[in-house]
C-alpha cells in the first residue's frame, strides 16, 4: 500500500464542482426530507420509536447493499471507513432515533422549527472541520439562532421549568445530523453521492439490526396501513433515495452554499404538517420558525462572504 492511499487530499474527486447543478440536486433532496418529520409523526402513532428509528435504517441498508453489489462499487479505503462511521453515527443512527423519540411527545411543526437550526449547525461543523476562521458575526448569528430556537421551545413548553425533554433530543439530533452532513458531503466527492450514504448504511447495519430485533422482541409491530406507509417512506426515501440527491448536491457544492437550501425545509415541513396532519399554525410557531430560519440563513451567508482583504 502506498503512503498516500488514504490521504483524502490526494483522492481524485468523483464529482466536479458546478454550483447551479448542485443547488438543484440539493433542492430535490430537501423536498424529499421535508416529509420526514410529518411521516415520522404519523408512524409513531402505531409503531414504537425504537422500531421506527432502527427499522427504517435496516430497510435502507438492504437497498444500499443491493445497489452496491449490483453496481460493483469499490470498497472504501483507510481512513474513509472511520469517516463513514462518523456519517453513520450522525444520520443513520443519531438523527433518526433522536427525532423519532422526540416526536412521540411533540408536534411535527414544533419539531420542524427546532430542526431549522440544522443549516447553521452544518455550516458550523464545516467551519470546524475545515479549520476556517470566520468573522465574529458568524458566531454571533449562530448563537442568536440557537437562543431563538431555545426561546421558542421554552415558550411552547410553558416556561424554563417546563422545558420538555423532546426539545433536548431535537437539539442533539441537529448536532448529530450536522456532523453527518458535513463529513458526508466531503466523502461524497471521493466515493460518490449515493455510494457515501450506501456505505454509511452498511457500516451502521449491524447495530441497527440488533436494535430492531430488540424492539420486535417485546412484541410484533402492529400499525394501520397509513402508519406502515409512513414507515416505508422513512426507510426508502428519507434514509436512502433522498440522500442520493442531497449528497450529490453537497458534493458538487459549494457545500455551504448548497446547505442554505435546507432553510426552506422547515417551512415545507410545517406546511405538510398543517395540510396532512391538520396541525394548527399559531403565531408562536410562525414567529419562532421565521427567527430561527433568518438567523441560520444569515450565519451561512456571513461564512460564504468573508471580508475582502484591504
Amino acid at each position: 500500500m502506498s503512503h498516500h492511499s488514504s490521504a483524502t487530499t490526494l483522492s481524485r474527486p468523483v464529482i466536479s464542482p458546478k454550483t447551479s447543478t448542485g443547488i438543484w440536486w440539493g433542492l430535490l433532496g430537501v423536498v424529499a426530507f421535508s416529509f420526514t418529520v410529518p411521516f415520522t409523526r404519523v408512524a409513531v402513532e402505531g409503531l414504537s420509536p425504537l422500531f421506527i428509528g432502527a427499522g427504517r435504517a435496516v430497510v435502507a441498508a438492504l437497498l444500499a447493499a443491493l445497489a452496491l453489489a449490483v453496481s460493483r462499487q469499490r470498497f472504501p479505503r483507510g481512513r474513509q471507513w472511520f469517516r463513514l462511521a462518523a456519517v453513520a453515527g450522525g444520520i443513520v443512527a443519531g438523527f433518526p432515533l433522536l427525532t423519532t423519540f422526540a416526536l412521540t411527545s411533540t408536534s411535527a411543526s414544533h419539531g420542524a422549527v427546532v430542526i431549522a437550526l440544522l443549516p447553521a449547525a452544518t455550516a458550523t461543523v464545516a467551519v470546524i472541520r475545515g479549520r476556517e476562521r470566520p468573522r465574529l458575526l458568524f458566531w454571533v448569528l449562530t448563537a442568536v439562532g440557537v437562543i431563538a430556537a431555545l426561546a421558542f421551545a421554552v415558550v411552547q413548553s410553558g416556561g424554563f421549568g417546563s422545558l420538555h425533554w423532546a426539545d433536548l433530543l431535537l437539539l442533539a439530533a441537529v448536532l448529530a445530523a450536522a456532523v453527518g452532513y458535513a463529513e458526508g458531503g466531503l466523502l461524497a466527492r471521493e466515493l460518490g453521492a449515493w455510494q457515501t450514504i450506501s456505505w454509511a448504511l452498511v457500516v451502521a447495519s449491524p447495530v441497527m439490526i440488533l436494535l430492531t430485533a430488540l424492539s420486535v422482541g417485546s412484541g410484533p409491530p402492529s400499525a394501520t396501513p397509513l402508519q406502515w406507509l409512513g414507515f416505508a417512506y422513512l426507510g426508502v426515501v428519507s434514509m436512502f433515495l433522498g440522500f442520493f440527491a442531497w449528497y450529490r448536491g453537497l458534493a458538487i457544492g459549494p457545500m455551504a452554499q448548497v446547505s442554505q437550501i435546507q432553510l426552506v425545509q422547515p417551512v415545507m415541513s410545517i406546511a405538510w404538517a398543517a395540510l396532512l396532519l391538520g396541525e394548527s399554525l399559531n403565531w408562536t410557531t410562525l414567529v419562532g420558525g421565521l427567527a430561527v430560519i433568518l438567523c441560520a440563513g444569515a450565519a451561512v451567508r456571513v461564512r460564504l462572504n468573508p471580508p475582502s482583504a484591504s
